[in-house]
């Protein structure tokens, strides 16, 4: 059955999200990622598959809007302050990138037999990397954080300003009869991104925040929901209108925001939306694949595929390299950012109405752009399982071999360390493992002895005893790790007591759903004494500071529990807040009166 805009809406929604539910699991399970599975099954269910969708291009048009709210959630992430530090990333890094790649790009172009012209659209549109397979495998590896994630962040926005002079540079390509007419608005168009972009600037600036704070007075989280998505359509539609990419007008509304005290609530209202969207882009992306184009001109599309992929991966390594970033990581970002994005599909779109480039050409790149999004997940894992290992130094490290504690402690740093003085001083026997080799060899003059192994591997917690153990501490800096490992013990010493390390209250939640039994948040005991200080700094006397914290302690575990069965912000109501509609305070709520 094939669904198109007359068709059952319903049966389109169903095959889509069946589609993503049997492939993504399915790619992961091989190793293969969740992006190439959604981009085979988007290929499997499309106009060129089965059939069993035929608007591709729709769909990928709405579904784009996963990739800007990735972008919004993004910009939450990153302060004014720390944008303005990038700046020279933004503008150095991403200028030699991009010069570079096209120059060499124009030139691959001409040497399959193309006019300059149309090569240098082609290299145009294959310069600017897929923003939403980029960010997305940055995200599942946890590395948008880091040093050279962040490079990587710098070189994309820069990539998204220069939407609107590449589309300048095509208008001047044009043939006569078609550019007269397109010269007298390409001002026109400047002056619209510059206008959106201070609309959009003024509104962060001096409107969004105020209007949080009185949707917040009325309590209602569907509204607070319904704002966050206006926020970001909102900021998405007026780049578009003035020519610029949707995805970086949601980033710039982030940024706005990421000092805002909403910050938290916008990024939990859009994450449901964010994931959905953006795997449905990704589907479509898959469906747009013309395999009848590909399998007529294969010999030609996979020479471009290779050849330009070859030739940016060279660039990006080069540059990389240049900037002093290590082989290592010049390697992965040549890798990472290798294929061609989705705007090229905008650009290719334009030329071909200005009749810079034929029907052919725009047919044969469109498909080069999306193979070579479709090849790069597989290239990441492929680079990812034969690429070199991080070399670490095992000397003086020792593997653990049957051991018979009744404490097994797993993470041996800060945490980890304080935690092993308790049982110690009851006498217990402990056993501890770290899968950091320094740590076994630093901790012995201190009297521990710490073995070396991985805690989520099943062989390495039987060889440490974890079978034997009454009680085993996940004491470990890593949220994934930790979880994995209470899901091995949960299975391997089910009458263990596991007494785990949370990084914060959402992961505190999901080892709760995962059975541990004792769940410690890194920071809570630690803020409860603080905040006894500060209460005893006001003047309050020790029983009343001791009381004040049993309620706050009271208050926490009853949210917490709140929270288990309705989601994180189910118990919301019991926070205290400093704004003036917010509960009086506990000591004012003992005397039945309100602040002053």
């Amino acid at each position: 059955m094939v669904v198109d805009g007359s068709g059952n809406q319903l049966i389109g929604i169903v095959t889509l999200l069946g589609a993503a539910v049997v492939g993504v699991p399915l790619f992961k399970r091989l190793g293969l990622g969740s992006v190439l599975g959604y981009l085979i099954s988007g290929l499997a269910i499309g106009p060129f598959g089965l059939g069993l969708i035929a608007n591709a291009d729709t769909i990928i048009h709405v579904a784009e809007l996963g990739v800007v709210m990735f972008l919004f959630i993004i910009g939450l992430e990153m302060k004014p302050s720390h944008l303005w530090s990038l700046r020279g990333q933004i503008f150095g890094l991403g200028s030699l990138q991009v010069v570079f790649s096209l120059i060499l790009l124009t030139i691959v172009g001409i040497a399959f037999g193309f006019t300059w012209q149309v090569s240098f659209v082609s290299g145009a549109g294959f310069v600017l990397t897929s923003t939403a397979i980029v960010m997305k495998v940055l995200a599942d590896r946890g590395d948008i954080q880091s040093t050279g994630g962040q490079r990587i962040v710098s070189i994309l926005l820069f990539e998204d300003l220069l939407i609107v002079p590449l589309l300048a540079i095509v208008a001047f390509l044009a043939p006569a009869a078609v550019s007269t007419s397109t010269a007298t608005s390409l001002w026109e168009r400047v002056g619209f991104a510059g206008s959106s972009l201070a609309a959009l600037i003024a509104a962060g600036l001096w409107l969004l925040n105020p209007m949080f704070r009185i949707l917040a007075k009325a309590k209602a989280r569907e509204v607070m929901t319904a704002a966050a998505l206006l926020v970001v359509l909102g900021a998405a539609l007026l780049m578009e209108l003035g020519g610029l990419s949707m995805a970086m007008g949601a980033f710039v509304a982030g940024v706005l925001l990421s000092e805002s005290t909403f910050r938290h609530q916008l990024e939990a209202d859009i994450e449901p939306f964010r994931g959905l969207l953006l795997g449905l882009f990704f589907l479509g992306v898959g469906m747009a694949l013309n395999v009848d184009v590909a399998t007529q001109n294969w010999q030609l599309i996979m020479a471009g595929v290779l050849a330009l992929m070859a030739a940016k991966a060279c660039c990006v390594y080069g540059v990389a390299r240049l900037a002093r970033s290590s082989h290592e990581e010049a390697i992965d970002r040549a890798i990472l950012m290798a294929q061609g994005g989705e705007f090229a599909f905008v650009l290719f779109a334009e030329a071909l109405k200005l009749n810079v480039i034929s029907p052919e050409v725009n047919a044969n790149m469109t498909a080069v752009v999306v193979l070579s999004m479709a090849l790069t997940p597989a290239f990441v894992m492929f680079y990812k399982r034969i690429g070199p290992r991080k070399i670490v130094s095992l000397e003086g490290a020792e593997e653990p071999q049957d051991l018979k504690g009744n404490v097994l402690i797993i993470g041996f740093g800060r945490v980890g360390q304080i935690a092993s003085q308790g049982p110690l001083a009851r006498g217990a026997t402990l056993s501890i493992i770290d899968n950091d080799p320094d740590v076994t060899r630093v901790a012995e003059p201190y009297g521990f002895k710490v073995y070396y192994g991985d805690g989520t591997r099943a062989d390495i917690l039987r060889a440490a005893g974890a079978q034997h153990a009454s009680a085993i501490l996940i004491c470990v800096n890593d949220k994934e790790a930790s979880t994995r490992i209470v899901d091995i013990l949960r299975r391997q010493s089910p009458k263990a007591k596991l007494i785990v390390r949370a990084f914060d209250r959402e992961h505190a939640l999901e080892l709760v759903k995962h059975e541990a039994d004792y769940v410690m948040r890194e920071t809570f005991e630690s803020s409860l004494l603080m905040a006894r200080q500060a209460i005893l700094a006001l003047g309050a006397e020790e029983q009343e500071a001791d009381d004040l914290i049993v309620e706050v302690r009271r208050r926490d575990a009853e949210r917490f529990a709140l929270e288990t069965s309705g989601g994180l912000f189910a118990g919301r109501a019991l926070v205290l807040g400093n704004i003036d509609y917010i509960d009086p305070p506990l000591s004012s709520r003992k005397n039945n009166t309100h602040p002053k």
